[in-house]
């Protein structure tokens, strides 16, 4: 049975140190498009390296590769705990 009480947030709200798993990428058009060409497509594992002095941009790894994101791209991808 699939566990019904999972927490959804976006990834813009996930803290230093979690990892969290890729349910949906939200938004349109080309900014979609550079999100999933970097591989936070559904499913991927994204880890949150660090958040810049001021809270933008986000460092994470995700594939084994490090990213930095905006928060405002942060916030157009659905995360859920590991």
């Amino acid at each position: 049975m699939s566990n019904t009480t999972t927490s959804c947030k976006t990834l813009r709200l996930a803290k230093p140190g979690e990892s969290v798993r890729v349910v949906k990428v939200a938004g349109e058009g080309a900014l979609r498009q550079r999100i999933l060409d970097m591989g936070l497509t559904k499913g991927a594992v994204v880890s949150i390296r660090k958040v810049a002095p001021l809270g933008d941009p986000l460092e994470l790894t995700v594939r084994g590769y490090e990213l930095s994101l905006r928060k405002r791209e942060a916030a157009c991808i659905v995360v859920e705990n590991v």
